[in-house]
């Protein structure tokens, strides 16, 4: 089975997936390093040239072929999968999902430290945007999670060591 992370941007799902994999001795897969191999650019250059809609074509594709042929890895998805509800349809075929969480304030203390994301919606202030595409994005992500992890206050290994317990209570590893 593969352990699926999802949340929104800053909430820690590359660290928290990297050192779960090593954890598990899991293949690690990241949706948006396979977004941007598979088009021959950066994330920010897709956007860029080819904008959002592009961009989440190729992430329904990638979605499609990890679902296809991923046992017993750990996918990071992009903060956006959730917003085609084929990829969690095909993401949870052979894995569970784990929500990554964080207050507001932590989010905005994490993500302005990296200025090369690109902007998810334009014309609003960083704190705005982050704060409209959450909410939007909430109660999709709500309802894809099969276990949900509060990263505001916690390191990335008592997050991991958070879904390794849970996983392991529930026999799901």
């Amino acid at each position: 089975m593969n352990i699926v992370l999802l949340g929104y941007r800053g909430t820690g799902k590359s660290v928290v997936s990297k050192i779960l994999s090593h954890k598990l001795k899991r293949q690690l897969f990241s949706m948006d390093n396979l977004i941007a191999l598979k088009a021959g650019k950066t994330i920010p250059e897709i956007v860029e040239q080819l904008g959002w809609p592009r961009f989440r074509e190729l992430e329904s594709q990638i979605a499609e072929q990890l679902a296809a042929d991923t046992r017993d890895a750990i996918i990071d998805c992009g903060g956006g999968v959730v917003l085609n509800d084929r990829n969690i349809e095909l993401l949870r075929r052979h894995g569970k999902v784990v929500l990554l969480t964080a207050d507001m304030a932590t989010l905005l203390q994490r993500l302005s430290r990296n200025v090369n994301r690109p902007p998810l919606k334009e014309g609003l202030s960083f704190e705005e945007e982050h704060k409209k595409v959450l909410a939007e994005r909430e109660a999709r992500y709500q309802a894809a999670a099969d276990m949900v992890c509060d990263t505001s206050h916690n390191r990335p290994i008592d997050t991991v060591q958070e879904i390794v317990g849970n996983f392991k209570n529930k026999s799901w590893i």
